[in-house]
């Protein structure tokens, strides 16, 4: 299975309800965090459940997570390479 960004993007702001925001406004290289999306700490955790959930991506502490966290395009890769086939 191979998702795509905009994928990832519509799932991003359907599990984190985030209303405000539109796939197109979201490029693949914008920060999930701080100056970009400004994803927050629960809003980390949130999408480390939704990982696991929808990929089977699970992390063993949120440290380990926090460069495939970086972007929309880190992430998309990561689950890529590691989803559950």
């Amino acid at each position: 299975m191979i998702i795509t960004t905009d994928e990832l993007k519509e799932k991003i702001i359907e599990g984190l309800l985030l209303e405000d925001i539109t796939p197109n406004e979201l490029a693949d290289n914008d920060a999930l965090f701080n100056d970009g999306l400004g994803l927050d700490s629960v809003d980390a955790i949130e999408l480390a459940v939704i990982l696991d959930n929808e990929y089977g991506i699970k992390f063993k502490n949120m440290d380990e997570a926090k460069e495939v966290f970086s972007t929309i395009k880190t992430l998309t890769d990561y689950i890529n390479e590691h989803a559950k086939k």
